[in-house]
């Protein structure tokens, strides 16, 4: 594939994003420069580019990755999901050949749209709507557009003295056809590879169709040649076929879809597969760039657990590249353990937000922020804040190619008069006040979590998140309750957290799903029937819908919304077995101030709920002064336009809940319940009473 006009100079990625000593990390880079380009390696202490606060701060780890240069080779990438048989297929009818389908077509492109086709010969929907087939140079074509979101089934037949298409509404008994005549025999040969949803030219997919597909079907003088049920191994990415080749899935499309079948007497696929035949297409799915590895790097045994980047150069530019070392499974290097949420930085990964400014670049010169944001550069695919081209949300995730928003210096919010930092940037805070303050951390990420569950949380006196946890598995969750259970110290830095339920593709495991189902702050809404994962069969959505709210875990569960702004906290416990977390606090209003919102609880606060779990002796130690204006209570809270489920009013519990609370178990849980509060530990040099109250709760819990 050629180099288009709107590839970046020079990006990199990594796979995987986190290891332990004796793991080899892959680097991928595509350069468009002559000069080869040189990787160094830097270790991370601060990613905030503002210079009023810490600035970028990283220090040299050669001894580790010695300095290398690498040629330059420009790699290009394909998104848009299609379905490709693992073999070629041939055939020499002597009557008939037909092609059909059941089809849901979402969008009109601009582009011809492939539902189904074997080399040259195909299926498919035109700009304008009009259904056409074509076999050996010989075509015809629907009279008049098809319908969008409506489902159709359409047969085009070739035989040897006529060809016809048909299409016909799902439900309904009309049925339109047309034919043409030939006055001379066909050439009903047809060989190829199958592909389902685009057509290969030159080996390159191309003509992406968007929407749903169902029962793709090509038959040869009325017996099957190639033939797919979509309802079948829903959760893999191969659909074993009924004839012919097995149709491997390319680019990650959305299976256990609804079909044309489906009624709404069935909402989970698993108890009614016959109901969700239909795997969902789009011209703009990404999954895995592919890009070949430049370079590896297998950590060495002495290598510090810690946040490192691998910083990319070459003539004029430059990328970063960040990964997380985790210390060998069972040999913790420190008392202190810090949760990177990698998961919810993969999910957010090249978020285009709506409010993104082109002016932002000012401010990006000005401050030498990561100079590129997704709203600007859509082609490296969105994120599952984002829509498909075809106005369907975008429900998968991977870090196997760029994100943008997961570098150093990235800011998301430009229109804001503090740092403007989320997720892995705004993380780094907690770092920096790590290293101001001299205490040792190990890390891990939700990944090692996920699969090694409490065992990788073993030994630590106390574990700590980062700002924003959203996105768990139940097993990262279970993790987690279980350290705790079994005496551990967690403190949950952020607000927000513990939220949405995601799943693991069973092969892909760096293939992550999101169903956003009932309720929530929801970027998109999944459609009916199709809240339940085509990854692991489960309910997806809220893990509060799910019976596991945040506070059954950490005392505090999601509560508001707002801008990004912050509002400080004021000590409501007045009790004096709590001094301790407020010794050397000198002013009532704690965190007016920060590089995140400029003041400690903003942006999404998080408040108690002994309905939902928090437990009776939980300790309200402050609450935030929240503004009158500004915030919202979550959609989950809401009942009418008069009540909601507190009980009280909606002012009422928008809050962010500063708690500590102690467990059967002898461990405890100490929650800020602000995804703003780690901005300001940087603040006047580390030395503020937000940075005193946590170095009192850490030291406390590290004894």
């Amino acid at each position: 594939m050629a180099k288009q006009e709107n590839d970046l100079p020079l990006l990199g990625y990594v796979d995987p994003l986190s290891a332990r000593p004796g793991d080899t990390l892959e680097f991928k880079v595509s350069s468009c420069c002559t000069d080869p380009f040189e990787a160094r390696l830097m270790r991370s202490i601060s990613a905030d580019p503002n210079p009023e606060g810490p600035g970028i701060v990283e220090e040299d780890a050669s001894q580790y990755f010695a300095t290398a240069h690498f040629p330059s080779v420009h790699r290009p990438f394909q998104a848009g999901s299609y379905g490709m048989g693992r073999k070629d297929v041939k055939a020499t009818p002597t009557s008939e050949v037909t092609l059909s389908a059941v089809i849901n077509p979402m969008f009109r492109s601009d582009q011809t749209q492939t539902i189904l086709a074997i080399g040259d010969d195909e299926l498919r929907l035109d700009a304008s709507g009009v259904a056409t087939a074509v076999l050996n140079g010989h075509r015809v074509s629907t009279e008049h557009p098809l319908p969008l979101r409506r489902w159709t089934r359409i047969e085009a037949r070739f035989a040897a003295d006529e060809i016809s298409i048909s299409r016909q509404p799902v439900r309904q008994s009309s049925e339109v056809s047309h034919s043409t005549k030939t006055t001379a025999a066909l050439d009903l040969t047809i060989s190829g590879v199958p592909t389902v949803a685009a057509r290969l030219f030159k080996g390159q997919p191309a003509q992406f169709f968007n929407g749903k597909i169902e029962a793709p079907s090509v038959t040869v003088d009325g017996r099957p040649l190639c033939q797919w049920d979509f309802s079948r191994d829903i959760s893999s990415a191969c659909v074993p076929a009924c004839h012919g080749p097995d149709l491997q899935l390319i680019n990650a499309p959305a299976c256990a879809m609804t079909g044309s079948a489906w009624d709404g007497s069935e909402m989970n696929w698993t108890h009614k597969p016959s109901h969700y035949g239909a795997i969902h297409f789009h011209q703009d799915d990404i999954y895995d760039f592919e890009w070949e590895t430049d370079f590896s790097f297998t950590l060495p045994d002495d290598m510090p657990s810690g946040v490192y980047v691998m910083r990319i150069s070459c003539e004029k530019h430059e990328d970063a590249i960040p990964f997380f070392v985790c210390p060998p499974l069972g040999q913790r290097r420190a008392k202190l353990c810090v949760l990177f949420s990698t998961f919810t930085y993969a999910i957010y990964g090249n978020h285009a937000r709506p409010d993104f400014k082109p002016s932002w670049q000012d401010q990006i010169h000005e401050w030498g922020s990561y100079p590129y944001n997704p709203a600007s550069h859509p082609q490296y695919g969105l994120s599952t804040y984002n829509y498909h081209a075809d106005g369907s949300g975008i429900c998968h995730a991977s870090h196997k190619r760029p994100l943008f928003n997961l570098k150093p210096g990235y800011f998301t919010f430009g229109q804001t008069s503090c740092s403007g930092l989320r997720h892995f940037p705004a993380d780094m805070h907690l770092i920096s006040w790590l290293h101001a303050k001299g205490i040792d951390y190990d890390i891990i990420t939700d990944r090692e979590l996920h699969n090694e569950g409490v065992r990788a949380l073993d030994g630590y006196s106390a574990v700590t998140t980062g700002t924003h946890p959203e996105y768990h598995t139940s097993e990262s969750l279970d993790a987690l309750r279980d350290y705790r259970d079994d005496g551990g110290n967690l403190l949950y830095l952020g607000g927000n957290g513990f939220y949405w339920r995601i799943a693991l593709h069973p092969e892909r495991e760096d293939l992550l799903e999101i169903r956003r189902a009932e309720d929530g702050i929801r970027a998109w809404a999944a459609e009916p029937g199709e809240y339940y994962n085509a990854f692991d069969g489960t309910y997806g959505g809220l893990w509060r819908r799910n019976g596991r709210p945040p506070q059954a875990l950490v005392g505090v569960g999601f509560a508001a919304q707002g801008e990004f702004y912050g509002d400080p906290y004021r000590r409501v416990c007045m009790d004096p077995a709590y001094d301790w977390v407020f010794d050397g606090v000198k002013s009532e209003l704690i965190g007016n101030y920060g590089f995140s919102g400029n003041g400690a609880a903003g942006f999404e606060l998080d408040h108690m709920d002994f309905r939902l779990g928090t437990l009776s002796n939980a300790v309200l130690l402050a609450q935030s002064v929240t503004r009158e204006n500004g915030f919202m209570l979550v959609p989950e809270e809401q009942l009418t336009h008069l009540t909601n489920l507190t009980g009280g009013s909606a002012k009422d519990a928008m809050h962010a809940d500063m708690v500590l609370t102690e467990y059967e178990g002898g461990g405890s849980v100490f929650t800020t319940g602000s995804i703003t509060f780690c901005g300001c530990l940087p603040w006047q040099n580390f030395d503020n009473d937000v940075s005193q109250l946590l170095q009192n709760v850490v030291t406390r819990f590290l004894k």
